[in-house]
């Protein structure tokens, strides 16, 4: 029986000797790979932070001295010594662990995590609460140098410099952010300056000047100065120095030894404490060591039922398809400038990337200064597309609002991820875009049903004198061809899909990629039900095509309405009230996401128990024409 199996608690982890520690760092390792491949999730990020977070929890008492990690994609080792080894291959099944923190999940999990930059402000917000319950507890941040780019994260060193609490900041760096530095002078000097005899000396110095009025103040501050500048020339911490914080590093994060002797005479540490570690990402697995940036996230090796993928066919994924629409326009238009936040290649854009280095940016996890960036290239006669995931462009809501749209500037947003996403769960799907888009006075919102609507809706974009919004989901598209060049659409206009010969008892009007599911549904409910439905391609949520669907409303009297979106504020919705404001009367059922967050799951599996597969959408048809059918539990 190895180490790991007789962990079921830091308490136990901290039963072991610091010789043992290695060891264990071996065997998590070997979980980590071996669950992660099987069930897909972030394996680089995580295999580069066990020492680093065995340190963490031998010398910290979690949960009384909480750790927050930012992201939450680099606390797999974390799961493993937190009480969660024996339900570890769940992680990201359906009902299993989640991918990321979870604080419902357990006591350990302080602050739940999917989005990147917030640890800091979290455990700041964590220390002044046990401050103000006069609780003991050291409260520790653990973010990345990815992490570190966004805005929020500085917005919090400001504050917590500015309020001089107890906090420590840990930096995983795994060379993204700060330059090399790691070696034994470094490491020397970091423990150096956090020893306890060194920081023991620095405080009663400090009291003993604080009793001289005249001259004492005057020698503290040539005394701090004198510590940052040797500081300064010999590691890189002068920026943390200047922000209050005691700099701390670099560390090497894969030597546990230093680790734990950091770690030790940090929490003695009084006020605000930045400790720099250099981590490589991938630590243990050459492939993912030699390019982490590909195994940061891995997909299951058996993504169906434990059966391998029978699914060979070359299908472009829609995130394909836009990379490739957007650099056929940018060979033609020297304006067009590509824009993104530390996900180049995830969003596809890393293609556009290689073909126009100077037209494409990359702002790192600052979508706000994205947004406002492009909003800037806009007024300068440019055409900006910022592409980012749905769920990570909520973040830049009130940029998108004040900066873009109140100044009617031409901005295109590719939101990819729209919709369910899958098994990266609630923090990461796109359920909500359709929802805080279209309220935006101005902004012209569009949702292919397939890929060559993507790549003319991509095109329509650039004709546009004004901001515009195209969201698309993750994943393959359907197959079909590629108009090679596709002509813009007319704003606002949606398309009859099904019409029906005999008379129709109702219109299905689908937006985005729903449009597949409503046509199945369709086919289903005239074979088994004599259940006769028109079927609309909505494509605009906004401005929607208010003459055709009232004129189809008015002919049947009866509407459905499906959307991979929520459904409160949803596409709707927002028909349903213009049909009102029309005085249309007619019956109108929504279909969509329900008030909740849905929970992590094959993305299959998530819409059908929404009801948004085929099936559910004949079921909610049937019950729309006040019918009964002895199928409806049939799956299509």
């Amino acid at each position: 029986m190895g180490l790991l199996e007789n962990i079921d608690s830091p308490m136990d982890l901290r039963r072991l000797s610091e010789k043992q520690l290695p060891a264990l760092a071996r065997e998590i390792r070997a979980r980590i790979i071996e669950v992660i491949t099987e069930n897909g999730g972030h394996l680089a990020s995580s295999l580069g932070v066990v020492e680093l977070t065995l340190a963490l929890h031998y010398v910290f008492e979690s949960p009384m001295d909480p750790i927050v990690w930012d992201v939450g994609d680099q606390a797999y080792a974390h799961k493993l010594i937190t009480g969660r080894r024996d339900r570890f291959s769940t992680i990201r099944k359906p009902g299993g662990l989640s991918g990321f923190t979870k604080r419902s999940e357990n006591e350990h999990d302080v602050f739940g995590a999917g989005h990147a930059s917030t640890s800091i402000s979290a455990a700041l917000g964590i220390a002044e609460g046990k401050r103000l319950k006069g609780e003991r507890g050291r409260v520790v941040a653990v973010i990345g140098d990815g992490g570190m780019t966004g805005g929020l994260a500085f917005e919090a060193l400001n504050h917590a410099g500015s309020l001089d609490r107890d906090l420590i900041v840990i930096l995983n760096d795994n060379g993204m952010f700060i330059s090399d530095h790691v070696g034994a002078m470094s490491n020397w000097f970091s423990r150096k300056l956090t020893s306890r005899a060194f920081n023991l000396m620095r405080r009663r110095t400090k009291d003993l000047l604080t009793g001289f009025p005249r001259w004492g103040d005057v020698m503290l501050e040539w005394m701090r100065r004198g510590v940052e500048s040797t500081k300064a020339l010999l590691t890189p911490g002068i920026l943390f120095e200047g922000l209050n914080f005691q700099y701390v590093g670099p560390v090497d994060g894969h030597d546990i030894p230093t680790l734990l002797a950091t770690m030790r005479n940090v929490k003695m540490l009084d006020g605000p404490v930045l400790v720099h570690v250099r981590t490589v990402k991938g630590r243990g697995l050459s492939c993912a060591e030699d390019e982490p940036t590909k195994f940061h996230g891995v997909s299951p090796s058996h993504p169906e039922g434990g059966k391998e993928s029978s699914d060979k066919t070359k299908t472009a994924t829609y995130t394909q398809v836009f990379a490739d629409a957007l650099v056929e326009l940018a060979e033609k238009d020297e304006r067009i400038v590509a824009i993104t936040a530390a996900m180049p290649d995830g969003t596809g854009l890393s293609k556009f990337q290689s073909r126009f280095p100077d037209r494409f940016y990359d702002v790192g996890i600052a979508e706000e200064h994205a947004v406002t960036f492009a909003a800037g290239l806009a007024c300068e006669g440019m055409k900006p597309v910022v592409a980012i995931y749905s769920t990570f462009l909520q973040r830049a809501y009130d940029e998108i609002i004040h900066d873009v749209c109140l100044q009617g500037l031409p901005v295109t947003f590719a939101l990819d991820r729209a919709g369910i996403v899958g098994d990266d769960g609630p923090t990461h799907h796109g359920s909500f875009d359709l929802s805080y888009l279209t309220c935006i006075p101005g902004l012209v919102v569009m949702a292919p049903s397939d890929e060559a609507e993507l790549k003319s809706m991509l095109r329509t974009s650039m004709e546009v004198n004004g901001p515009v919004a195209i969201r698309y989901p993750r994943g393959k598209a359907t197959g079909i061809a590629l108009p090679e060049e596709p002509e813009p659409m007319e704003i606002g206009r949606a398309r009859l899909v099904r019409d029906p010969t005999a008379q129709a008892d109702l219109a299905i009007i689908s937006i985005g990629t729903m449009l597949g599911p409503a046509l199945q549904a369709a086919s289903l409910l005239a074979e088994r039900d004599d259940i006769h439905a028109l079927v609309v391609d909505a494509r605009f949520a906004k401005p929607m095509d208010e003459t055709l669907i009232t004129r189809l409303a008015k002919k049947t009297g009866r509407v459905l309405t499906v959307e991979e979106n929520s459904i409160s504020g949803g596409f709707g919705q927002q028909l349903g009230a213009m049909l009102q404001k029309r005085c249309v009367d007619a019956c109108l059922v929504n279909l969509g996401i329900n008030d909740e967050f849905v929970p992590h799951g094959s993305a299959a599996a998530l819409r059908a128990g929404l009801g948004l597969d085929a099936s559910g959408i004949a079921r909610a048809a049937v019950s729309l024409c006040g019918r009964q059918s002895t199928e409806l539990d049939h799956s299509a």
